[in-house]
């Protein structure tokens, strides 16, 4: 997206950095749909390897108003709901 290939983001090079001491792989990109897109793509690559890929939890933010969040960040926030 917006002209950046996965030839840009270096994705050989990390692809050749996990081996089998690599158990997860944390993402964390933009809460955007580039960073969403990225995010699906390295998940693709990285599970058949058997590396347990997950992403940072993102929603509303800390003192932020419900009045104020658009749809998106109040599913993402629900999607990463905890336990009390």
């Amino acid at each position: 997206m917006d002209g950046i290939g996965p030839d840009r983001l270096n994705i050989k090079k990390l692809l050749s950095r996990l081996d089998e001491t690599v158990s997860e792989v944390i993402i964390a990109t933009n809460p955007s749909v580039e960073g969403e897109a990225t995010a699906m793509y390295l998940g693709r690559l990285i599970k058949p390897m058997g590396i347990k890929v997950t992403r940072l939890a993102y929603g509303l933010p800390a003192g932020g108003e419900l009045e104020y969040a658009d749809e998106l960040t109040l599913a993402r926030a629900f999607e990463g709901r905890t336990q009390l």
